[in-house]
C-alpha cells in the first residue's frame, strides 16, 4: 500500500478486469498508484422512496467516514441511481480539494437509453466520471476546453464527447507533470 495512492472502494459487484483497466487509466492520468477493494453497506438507508434514487450526499459522507489512512484520495464506486437535492441525477460527486468522492455507473449503461449493451463504452464513461471527480478532489473546477475530462457533463452524451484526459491548463493547475 502506498502512502500517496488512490483507493477505489467498490459497493456491489465489479469485475476485476474492469477495475484493473480503470485503475490503470487513473494512475496514468494522476501519476499515483491506484488500489481497489470491495466493501459492503446497507444501501437501504440511503434510498429515497419518493425519488426512487439514492442520496449522493449521504453516500459521500459514508465514504468520508471510512479512514484508510494510507490513501490521499478515496472514491466509492456504486451501481445505483444517485441524486442530490438540487439535481435530478448525478454521475458522481466530490468536494473541491477534498479527499473523497463517489461515482455510479447506473446512468452510464447504454441499456438505460434503449441502446445495445456495450462494455467498452461503459468502461470509457465510468473512467471519465471517476477521473472527473478526482480532478475536483485535486482542486480543479469545470473546464471550458471541449475535450477536457473536467468539462461539465449533464448528459451521458456530454461524457462521450470529451476525452478521459485533463487539458494542459488543468494539468498545470492540479500540479500534474
Amino acid at each position: 500500500m502506498s502512502e500517496s495512492g488512490i483507493l477505489l472502494i467498490t459497493y456491489g459487484g465489479f469485475e476485476k478486469d474492469f477495475l484493473e483497466k480503470i485503475s490503470s487509466e487513473i494512475s496514468l492520468e494522476f501519476h499515483y498508484p491506484v488500489s481497489h477493494e470491495g466493501s459492503h453497506i446497507d444501501l437501504s438507508e440511503y434510498y429515497d422512496p419518493t425519488r426512487r434514487q439514492y442520496d449522493g450526499n449521504k453516500l459521500l459522507n459514508e465514504i468520508v467516514s471510512i479512514s484508510p489512512v494510507p490513501y490521499i484520495k478515496k472514491v466509492g464506486l456504486f451501481r445505483v441511481d444517485l441524486f442530490i437535492p438540487i439535481l435530478t441525477y448525478i454521475f458522481g460527486q466530490a468536494a473541491l480539494n477534498g479527499s473523497n468522492g463517489i461515482a455510479s455507473l447506473y446512468r452510464l449503461r447504454n441499456e438505460q437509453y434503449g441502446m445495445k449493451k456495450d462494455d467498452d463504452v461503459l468502461l470509457a464513461r465510468f473512467g471519465k466520471v471517476i477521473i472527473h471527480e478526482l480532478g475536483h478532489m485535486f482542486g480543479l473546477v469545470h473546464c471550458h476546453v471541449p475535450t477536457c475530462v473536467m468539462r461539465s457533463s449533464t448528459y451521458v452524451e456530454d461524457i462521450d464527447q470529451k476525452s478521459s484526459h485533463l487539458s494542459t491548463s488543468c494539468r498545470t493547475k492540479a500540479g500534474i507533470d
